[in-house]
């Protein structure tokens, strides 16, 4: 999925390829996914954005828009496989060599633009997946991240720098008992960061993303606040484009699990690791995140009387406890399976019924009943 990085470059091509520009034609495909899902239709977005000038873009962590000369303006999530690919620009954060990603209109296009001007630009907003949104805001330009979906959503540490605070880290991480990698994916706290640079900032931050986020000491805090605008900084700097990332970066080296005969270390022979947190696959390397605390499946949480207390859970102890007390309930049930029972009299009109229940297949109690 394209994370913080990956939305600033398609925004940074949007502005130098698009913005000043007036839209003469608009097209557009039914999908009652990438617009309906949220409220807007392929119809309306092309009236909405028909003969108007783009006046600007912007974004908040994987959240970009596009203003217009008027309302209403266009707030897009590229889901996990989306992209805008602007004609003959290299919008791309990889590069490609397959035939189909050259041809004019690409396939699975939502949305294709054309703008006035010699040369025109053209732009398309493509997504196989269907997992983009593409919606409609109305409201002021000014006013966009005041509205949903964007105001359920967390500063971006780039964005809002001044906001990304090592305090407001430490309050937030404080609030929460959280994995610390599954509470910087929630965008809810912190918009933009996923799963690469989730990792790659943790790695930076010498943090095991198991840790429970309320448990980090206060130069772990220290440290994971400027592992985050080291790596968003960085990679907002040089256009996600990887081939431009420190040699040093997990990124560089975290692509070789499941090859064959590849292994997963960095160059200086520290191995690379893969364990799954907050349901998320994430590249660990032990020799450089120790854990230091609780980590997720590792604690209870005692909340009674209106405190809370950390406690270790004995899981070998529990599996010793209860491992002889379950072969003691087995051995009762047997012992008591083979014991003989006592027989009631049978009645004379009960004696064709049972003839008739013995050897019955389905009906375990009537047979044992006939032994």
């Amino acid at each position: 999925m394209p994370e913080l990085a990956e939305i600033y470059r398609v925004v940074h091509f949007i502005r130098l390829h698009l913005v000043g520009k007036t839209l003469t034609k608009v097209s557009t495909q039914h999908d009652d996914i990438v617009y309906g899902k949220v409220g807007t239709s392929a119809a309306e977005f092309q009236k909405a954005m028909q003969g108007k000038t783009i006046v600007g873009a912007g974004q908040q962590g994987k959240y970009f828009w596009i203003t217009m000369s008027s309302p209403p303006h266009v707030v897009m999530h590229f889901g996990m496989a989306g992209w805008l690919k602007i004609r003959d620009a290299d919008t791309y954060y990889y590069r490609t060599e397959k035939p189909e990603d050259k041809q004019w209109p690409p396939k699975y296009w939502k949305f294709l633009l054309e703008t006035d001007g010699d040369p025109k630009t053209e732009a398309a907003f493509v997504d196989f997946r269907r997992l983009g949104r593409i919606r409609l805001v109305d409201c002021p330009a000014e006013e966009i991240r005041n509205h949903s979906p964007l105001k359920e959503n967390g500063p971006d540490p780039v964005v809002d720098e001044d906001l990304v605070t090592e305090k407001w880290l430490g309050d937030k991480l404080k609030s929460r008992k959280k994995p610390i990698k599954a509470l910087l994916l929630d965008q809810e706290n912190i918009s933009g960061i996923g799963n690469w640079m989730g990792d790659e900032i943790l790695y930076h931050a010498k943090i095991h993303p198991e840790q429970y986020s309320n448990t980090l000491t206060g130069d772990q805090i220290k440290q994971l606040h400027s592992s985050i605008h080291y790596v968003c900084s960085t990679s907002v700097d040089l256009l996600a484009d990887s081939d431009k990332f420190p040699e040093d970066w997990l990124f560089k080296h975290r692509w070789s699990k499941g090859k064959k005969n590849k292994a997963s270390a960095l160059p200086n022979g520290e191995k690379i690791t893969f364990i799954t947190v907050g349901g998320r696959t994430s590249a660990v390397v032990p020799s450089v995140q120790k854990k230091t605390g609780p980590v997720a499946g590792d604690v209870d949480e005692d909340e009674s009387s209106g405190e809370r207390e950390v406690k270790r859970k004995r899981t070998s102890r529990k599996k010793e406890d209860t491992a002889p007390k379950a072969k003691k309930e087995e051995l009762k049930l047997k012992k008591t399976e083979s014991k003989p029972q006592s027989k009631p009299p049978i009645k004379s009109e009960d004696k064709d019924e049972k003839i008739k229940t013995e050897g019955a297949p389905t009906r375990r109690r009537s047979t044992r009943l006939g032994k």
